[in-house]
This record gives C-alpha cells, structure tokens and sequence, in this order.
C-alpha cells in the first residue's frame, strides 16, 4: 500500500510575520513529488498563512482547537473557527498539552471528534516518556491514547485521521530514536490499528516526531512504516525545512 508522505511543521509558540512570508516564498518554490506538507503556525498567524502559501501541496494546519463550537471558554479556539478561516489541519494530543495543561485521553478522544465533525482532519499525537520505554511500556501507554480516540469516533473515521508518534523523550531533546526503534513502534501502532481494520491501517498516515532534521528525514522516511514526520525545531528554518520537504 503506497501512502502519500506527509511533513508537518509545528512551529510551536513560535515565529512571526516575517517569518510566514519568508517561509512561503521558499515553499511555495518547491516541486513536492507525492508529498503533502502542513505549516502549523501559532493561531494569530494563521489567516496570513492561509492568505501567502499558494502551493497547492502545502496546507495550513492549527495546533490545538477546543471541544465545543463556542461559548465562554476565554482565549480557545474553535474548530468552527479554524474551518472559517480555511484551516485543513489540527494537531491535538501533542505531549506538551497533555502534560502541561493535563489534557486527558478522553479529552484529546473529544478534540478529535469535534474537529473532525467540522471536516478537518486532525493529526492525533501519541507517545511515552523516557522512563515508559525504560519500564517496556511503550505499547501500553500508545495502547491507553489510542483507545479513547478508537472508542469515541470508531475506527472507519480514522480515514481522516493522521497518527503522529511522537516518543516524548526525543521531543526538542535533540535525541531520536534510532531508524529502527522509529520503524518498530510505527509497525506496532499500524498492526494495533489493523487489529480493528486492516484496510484502515494500511491507508492511515503514521508520521515521525522528535529532533527530526535534514540529516536524518531520508533514512526515517525510508522505512516502511514512517509515512513522514512532525517536525518541531527545524521546521523554523527555512532552508533546513525546504531540505526535509524536498527529501526523497
């Protein structure tokens, strides 16, 4: 089963103006060959992102959207919203919500499904801490936040879902995991998911997040259960991302 490579960049509480339009105008430049790449700017970005990147292969992804369609819930933002704005994208579930701002399973399990009620597809982040994998209980800590997601929005809607496995030790830490550590946990997430449908798990997108960079995308890319990456750090660079975009 061939599955279109995807790079998504998550520019975190970062960048600006400046940088929307500089990086635009080097991805814009590019020929992506059967490659979808997402710029996921901070919010007050996002309509000039949409606006400047004319690449038809380039998508505008948010970083977090709420559970409900509005209402008082100061300073959040609504998938309602994101659609309004053209936003094709969320990423929900990144370690760094569900840690700092103790976002659940089962509220990142109701993020997904109002996000994707709204025809936006979300990219679910999943991964275990250092100590997790020490322990052996990578499989059961991607078992517990993929069960919620499973559970709430059934798994024929994954076809619009992307998984990102993100282990939460390599993240901004300039560690990664090793090719074939990568290729393994990809491979298990796919059979855990072909365990319910196989044809949903053969089509579903599973990227790669943690200290991915222009040095070492092409060997994580090539193996055959890394359908691409969530990029964090590099994805501020301009050059450095154009490289990773442009990667075979």
């Amino acid at each position: 089963m061939t599955r279109q490579t995807i790079v998504a960049a998550n520019w975190k509480m970062n960048g600006d103006s400046k940088l929307i339009l500089e990086m635009s105008e080097a991805l814009n430049a590019l020929t992506l060959k059967n490659k979808q790449v997402i710029v996921c700017p901070s919010a007050p970005y996002l309509a000039n992102a949409v606006s400047v990147f004319s690449n038809q292969d380039i998508a505008i992804g948010a970083q977090n959207a709420n559970e409900h369609d509005k209402g008082a819930y100061t300073g959040e933002v609504s998938a309602l919203m994101l659609k309004d704005l053209q936003v094709q994208y969320v990423i929900l579930g990144h370690s760094e919500r569900r840690a700092i701002y103790g976002e659940s399973s089962e509220l990142v399990a109701d993020k997904v499904a109002h996000v994707l009620g709204h025809g936006l597809t979300a990219i679910l982040c999943i991964g275990e801490t250092e100590s997790e994998r020490e322990n052996g209980e990578t499989e059961t800590v991607l078992k517990s936040q993929l069960d919620p997601v499973i559970n709430q929005i059934g798994i024929q809607a994954f076809e619009n879902v992307v998984v990102a496995y993100e282990p939460v030790w390599a993240i901004g830490t300039g560690k990664t995991a090793s090719s074939e550590i990568a290729q393994q946990t990809h491979e298990f997430i796919r059979g855990y998911l072909a365990s319910f449908d196989t044809d949903i798990a053969n089509t579903t997108a599973i990227l790669y997040g943690g200290s991915v960079n222009a040095g070492n995308c092409q060997e994580l890319f090539s193996q055959a259960d890394i359908d691409g990456g969530l990029i964090g750090g590099a994805s501020l660079k301009i050059e450095e991302f154009s490289n990773i975009c442009s990667a075979e």
